[in-house]
């Protein structure tokens, strides 16, 4: 595999311009149409007079954006980088936790991580749902009548867009970055237009105005206000994310230079014309636009909603494919839709389960203010793990301890505090988003625990080098032309699929290799890392290639990088996989046998070994075994 093609980070932080512009779609889809419903949720929540609590509520908007987004992530968060990726899997990468042995520290913050990632799903589900069906009701503001095909229309739209995630995002990702700087500019200008009639609403700017609303309202109307808040900084966790598509330099650019600005502008409007027509509360967004723009506007709208639902979807399939690399879910069937670019995977599976998620929670809802209550409570837990999992890295990076107190933990005050407003929510509807977490979660806790468990089990199979290699002559009846390449998950003793292929066949090629495969902490490993070759005897050699999580597992490349072989010779290699058929056994301890049923259904729908290893099924041969757990 070519290391240059799948390292884009240098080429993209030398065009900063051009990635940055690309980061306006996949970065700020989901944060960029907040404005369509998080204002209206707010001031709603506030109760009482609108036009009375319009300036706080933008303030607390606004302030929110510029503590959490730009001050926490922007410019603290995005520091946490593992060899330039982001997001809760690249940091417990980083942290070496998924090395972690039962009741330990590492343990706890494998499983506090999981959750994180987990938290992730349920932000997958509920993004792509309030952001379509905030932008479709714009329909009811001129037309009372369609209000019941708002959900229908919402669901067709939502259909579609995971229909054509088989078919890849390459030509939508073209086009994502413009069409997004053409929406923050038209929510800039609506703001502009409104604060130019109502400039008092300027006083929004002032943080005492967001202080003294949370002062003076009963703490009961300033937690649901703050739970409310918190809707328009959703998706301000993507920069981390996705900072290994773009760089940090990129992403802070397209941030303070288009998104926050329209953003603010666009929440000032909001706030002046609620000033001064309270009724516009209904739908604030759409009524910052002149009558004659509202159908277009909402078209446009349906468009920047559907590419912030892109966004999470491509960020979901990213998540899963990191976490299949690192063990922590089965391997799944990955398809790549872009020749040249790394990042364009399909994930069938994960995309119907998505769907299902997605689809279930508009018809649970209904509504965007339903589903506000299902917004917010996963992101917020998973901005919490992130700020506590980033103090736990700077200090391994050695930073100040008494700083990283400080700062990271003034963040974490603020992300309990966000989390404890939605969580006043969960009765609403933030259950959703958690029981789906919940069960990813536990799904991949239960992987991580049956793997151990059949390594454990092979381990007692495995025969051990010296003893293999002094009956070797004995158990060997020819030796055949050829490469017999035996595929392992250890890197020392003897392959199960080798000894069971000479229990049975009597017969081994001339030439041998023992390959492990190890994924590393790192996203990428240069060619000349690749491979570590060592002899076991004459004619058999073990072999180790390491690959980065964010790469796809290729054999052939990586025992071509070895430098054992010819090229010509590749023909001549069988590849060697052990099938093992799981079996839960209660006499043996380990998980509970019901949890140890979970395992074996999951590891029967594992993708097939050959396909994750890129190995050409014509020179694949798969030898069973049986292991109990």
């Amino acid at each position: 595999m070519d290391v240059q093609r799948q390292d884009p980070h240098e080429i993209k932080k030398r065009t900063g311009i051009a990635a940055g512009l690309t980061a306006l779609g996949v970065v700020y889809g989901d944060i960029g149409t907040s404005p369509l419903y998080a204002f209206k949720v707010a001031v709603t929540a506030a109760g009482g007079a609108p036009g009375a609590a319009a300036i706080g509520v933008a303030s607390l908007i606004i302030w929110s954006l510029v503590v959490v987004v730009s001050i926490k992530y922007a410019i603290l968060i995005l520091r946490a980088d593992n060899d330039g990726e982001g997001g809760v899997v690249a940091m417990l990468a980083l942290l070496g936790a998924r090395h972690a042995e039962p009741r330990t520290r590492q343990a706890a913050l494998l499983i506090l991580g999981l959750v994180g990632a987990a938290l992730l799903y349920g932000d997958g589900v509920i993004t792509p749902a309030i952001s379509v069906l905030s932008a479709v009701e714009g329909l009811q503001v001129d037309a009372p009548m369609l209000a019941p095909a708002i959900v229908p229309i919402t669901i067709v739209i939502l259909i579609g867009l995971f229909v054509v995630q088989a078919r890849g995002t390459g030509f939508i990702g073209r086009i994502f970055g413009p069409v997004m700087l053409v929406w923050f500019l038209a929510i800039a200008l609506l703001g502009i237009a409104a604060v130019a009639r109502h400039p008092a609403a300027l006083h929004a700017l002032n943080p005492t105005n967001a202080i003294g609303f949370l002062l003076h309202s009963p703490l009961g109307v300033s937690f649901a206000v703050l739970g409310a808040v918190f809707l328009a900084v959703t998706g301000g966790e993507a920069m981390y994310a996705d900072m290994g598509h773009f760089g940090r330099f990129p992403i802070r650019l397209a941030w303070f230079t288009v998104a926050l600005p329209a953003l603010v502008l666009n929440y000032l409007g909001q706030a002046a014309l609620i000033e001064m027509d309270p009724s516009a509360v209904a739908n604030p967004f759409y009524g910052l636009a002149p009558g004659w723009a509202h159908y277009p506007l909402i078209a446009f709208a349906t468009a920047a909603t559907v590419i912030a639902s892109q966004a999470i979807i491509s960020g979901v399939f990213s998540l899963t494919q990191q976490a299949i690399q690192l063990g922590f879910l089965p391997r799944l069937d990955v398809r790549h839709t872009a020749a040249d670019q790394e990042g364009q995977v399909y994930l069938p599976l994960a995309n119907w389960l998505l769907a299902a998620g997605t689809l279930a929670a508009v018809l649970i809802f209904r509504s965007s203010e339903g589903l506000a209550g299902a917004y917010g409570i996963a992101v917020s837990g998973l901005m919490a793990i992130s700020t506590f999992l980033a103090a736990l890295v700077a200090l391994r990076w050695g930073y100040n301890p008494l700083l990283v107190v400080l700062v990271n933990g003034a963040f974490f005050l603020l992300d309990m505090v966000f989390f404890a407003a939605n969580g006043v929510k969960l009765v609403e509807g933030g259950w959703f988003p958690l029981v789906i977490a919940i069960v990813v979660a536990f799904l991949m806790l239960t992987w991580r625990s049956g793997v151990r468990l059949v390594e454990m089990s092979r381990a007692h199979q495995r025969e051990d080098e010296e003893h293999f290699v002094q009956r070797l002559d004995g158990s060997v009846d020819c030796r055949t032309n050829g490469i017999g390449a035996f595929l392992s998950a250890a890197t020392t003793g003897i392959p199960l699929a080798l000894t069971q292929h000479i229990r049975h066949g009597r017969s081994l090629q001339k030439r041998v290799v023992l390959v492990s495969v190890v994924v590393v902490e790192t996203p990428y490993v240069t060619t000349e890392t690749r491979a570590e070759t060592s002899r076991v005897c004459d004619n058999m050699d073990r072999v180790i290639l390491s690959f980065g999580f964010m790469e796809d597992i290729n054999i052939p490349d990586g025992l071509a990088a070895s430098g054992l072989f010819d090229s010509g010779e590749f023909t001549e290699v069988s590849y060697y996989i052990g099938k093992e058929t799981i079996i839960a056994d209660a006499d043996i301890s380990g998980m509970a046998p019901w949890r140890e049923e979970i395992f074996v259904s999951m590891q029967r729908n594992t993708a097939p070994t050959g396909n994750s290893f890129c190995i050409p099924s014509q020179q694949l041969v798969v030898v069973g075994t049986e292991v109990r757990i």
